[in-house]
C-alpha cells in the first residue's frame, strides 16, 4: 500500500513544492514556481484551498460533465486525506494554493466562522468550477494575500491576512450558490433520489433494525458528502437534510397514529426509536401534540 505523507506544518507543505516560507503559519503557492513533483496522497493537518488550472478539455467526474474547465477549486480541512496515486513520473503543477495552519486562526473572528464554510467537507467530485470571470476574482484575492506575505511581519499582518482569507472564502460561498443554481437538472434528480431513498427506508424494517435514517446514511447511498447534501437541500427548499428526514418521519408517524391500530410503542419502534418516551417528546416537538393527543384529536 502506498505511504500517506503527513502535512503537519506550512513549512512541510512548502518543502513539498520547493518554495520558500515567508510566514510560518500561512502560505500562498504559485504552482508555476514550484518544482516538478511526484503525485502522492497526503494527510493534512492544515487548511488548504486549491485552485487547479486545467488544460485537458472537458472535466469529468464519473458520468457528470462539468461546464467550467478553467479553474477548479478544492477545499481541504485538517484531518482529511487528499491526493493522487504516485504514477512514478514527475509533474508540473498548475494553479494556486492558499494554505494556513489552524493556529493562525486562533483569537480571530474566523476561528469560529470557519465551521460555516461547509464546502471544506465536500467530496472531490463536488469541487467548485469557476467561470473565467469568477476565476479572475479568485486569483486577484489570492494575489492580495500573497502581496501581504511579502511585507515584513508586523502587528497588522495577521488581521489583514485573516480578512483577505475570509473575503476569498465568501466569494467561494457566492460561487457555490451559483453552481447549485446552474445545475438545476442534476440537483432535481439528486433531490428526487433522496426523497425516494427516505420513503423506501421508512416503509421497510430498516428503522426498527438499524434506527432512524441519518444524513450520513443518505449521503453515502447518494455518493455525495453529508454537507453537500444539506447545503443543496437548504438552497433549494430552505430545509436541511436532517429537517427533511424528520419531516418525512413525522408524516409517516401521523399516518400510523391515525390510520392504523398500532400502539404508540409499536409506532415508535417501527420508526427507529428505542424508547417510546423519546418518540413522544420528538413527535410533540414536531407537531405540537403528543402522539396520544394527536390520535384523540383526529378520531
Amino acid at each position: 500500500m502506498e505511504e500517506i505523507n503527513r502535512i503537519d506544518t506550512i513549512q512541510e507543505y512548502n518543502d513539498y513544492f520547493g518554495v520558500e516560507t515567508p510566514h510560518p503559519l500561512v502560505t500562498v503557492i504559485d504552482c508555476r514556481k514550484a518544482k516538478p513533483l511526484r503525485y502522492g496522497r497526503k494527510f493534512f493537518n492544515i487548511f488548504a484551498i486549491l485552485l487547479k488550472d486545467l488544460e485537458c478539455g472537458t472535466l469529468k467526474y464519473g458520468r457528470s460533465v462539468y461546464d467550467y474547465q478553467q479553474g477548479t477549486m478544492i477545499f481541504i480541512a485538517p484531518g482529511q486525506v487528499m491526493g493522487a496515486d504516485d504514477d512514478g513520473r514527475l509533474h508540473l503543477p498548475k494553479g494556486w494554493i492558499v494554505a494556513f495552519h489552524p493556529e493562525f486562526l486562533r483569537g480571530t473572528h474566523l476561528a469560529k466562522a470557519i465551521k460555516e464554510y461547509s464546502y471544506f467537507s465536500y467530496n472531490a467530485n463536488e469541487a467548485l468550477h469557476l467561470s473565467e470571470q469568477e476565476r479572475k476574482t479568485v486569483v486577484d484575492s489570492i494575489a492580495q494575500i500573497s502581496d501581504e506575505l511579502q511585507h515584513p511581519i508586523d502587528k497588522h499582518t495577521k488581521s489583514l491576512i485573516i480578512d483577505k482569507i475570509k473575503l476569498l472564502l465568501d466569494y467561494c460561498v457566492r460561487y457555490y450558490d451559483r453552481q447549485f443554481i446552474t445545475r438545476e437538472n442534476a440537483n432535481s434528480d439528486l433531490m428526487a433520489r433522496f426523497e425516494e431513498l427516505i420513503d423506501s427506508y421508512l416503509v421497510s424494517s430498516a428503522p426498527a433494525e438499524n434506527g432512524s435514517p441519518t444524513v450520513q446514511y443518505c449521503a453515502d447511498k447518494l455518493c455525495i458528502s453529508a454537507n453537500y447534501l444539506s447545503d443543496l437541500l437548504r438552497k433549494e427548499t430552505g430545509m436541511s437534510a436532517l429537517q427533511h428526514i424528520h419531516h418525512k418521519m413525522a408524516n409517516v408517524a401521523k399516518n400510523q397514529i391515525i390510520g392504523s391500530s398500532m400502539s404508540i410503542s409499536e409506532i415508535s419502534y417501527s420508526l427507529g426509536f428505542r424508547y417510546p418516551q423519546h418518540f413522544s417528546r420528538w413527535f410533540k416537538r414536531m407537531t405540537g401534540s403528543t402522539p396520544n393527543q394527536y390520535r384523540t384529536q383526529l378520531n
